[in-house]
């Protein structure tokens, strides 16, 4: 959409809010201006640091736009994402979330969650949607019943964070002190960085030969010298499966 819109922009690092200032400068008279952020950086598995975002905007006068494809389920009470996980009002004037209906939710489809006046703005002038087939309704029945199940039934989120804990404190008895993964994750994706591109690709596809599979990352989807496995665990993962993970990374990493 931004790119379709072709406005004036600059990308900032997730880890430092405090670089959008500039964007004002470079905006001023603009009669719109957002900031556009993941909750859940997909690579590094980092959380944006959505309070510090939503003073920004108020200070400089924008919208906010929070793609949540890796904290709708996830995070949060009721599993409604990092926005509620940071007790940030969803009707707050400035905030527009979008998510999948797929990862979490096991569905197909995407939505954009805003004030009214957006929605119908987004129905009558987005030429991605307009120009788009409507989802089958077996899809939609899907979609509407893993809400309610994620909202209503919090034993598979809690089952992940489980999961999530465990394999980091494991990991981090054999992994973590070679700087390769963070001993504290803050999502259930879990980056191992070896760095070269080539061996990265080796090492996925010999966790692949062990029955594991695991992404390798390499550019330009991430910076030269980051390439990384991408682990992402799951609330369906057995304890059986992460000790079967587990070994064998520990035997390709501690020849």
């Amino acid at each position: 959409g931004a790119l379709l819109a072709a406005p004036p922009n600059k990308g900032v690092a997730s880890s430092a809010p405090t670089q959008i200032s500039p964007i004002d400068g470079r905006s001023q008279g603009s009669p719109l201006r957002i900031i556009i952020t993941d909750s859940i950086f997909s690579m590094d598995g980092d959380i944006a640091p959505l309070p510090e975002i939503m003073a920004l905007a108020k200070k400089y006068d924008c919208l906010v736009y929070v793609d949540e494809a890796h904290g709708t389920g996830v995070f949060g009470k009721s599993g409604k994402g990092v926005v509620e996980h940071f007790g940030i009002d969803p009707k707050n004037h400035r905030l527009i979330q979008m998510g999948t209906l797929g990862k979490a939710l096991g569905s197909f489809g995407a939505y954009i969650a805003g004030s009214k006046d957006l929605i119908d703005f987004l129905i009558n002038k987005a030429r991605t949607f307009i120009f788009s087939t409507s989802l089958p309704p077996a899809v939609l029945a899907a979609s509407k019943a893993a809400i309610e199940l994620i909202e209503k039934d919090p034993s598979h989120r809690e089952k992940l964070w489980e999961n999530v804990r465990y394999f980091s404190r494991v990991g981090a008895q054999f992994i973590a002190p070679t700087g390769m993964m963070n001993h504290a994750p803050t999502s259930p994706i879990l980056p191992i960085i070896i760095g070269d591109a080539k061996k990265t690709m080796e090492v996925a596809q010999q966790l692949f030969e062990h029955g594991i599979w695991a992404t390798g990352i390499r550019p330009p989807t991430v910076p030269e010298g980051t390439s990384r496995i991408r682990l992402t665990i799951m609330a369906s993962h057995t304890k059986e499966h992460l000790d079967r993970c587990l070994e064998a990374i520990n035997k390709l990493f501690n020849k």
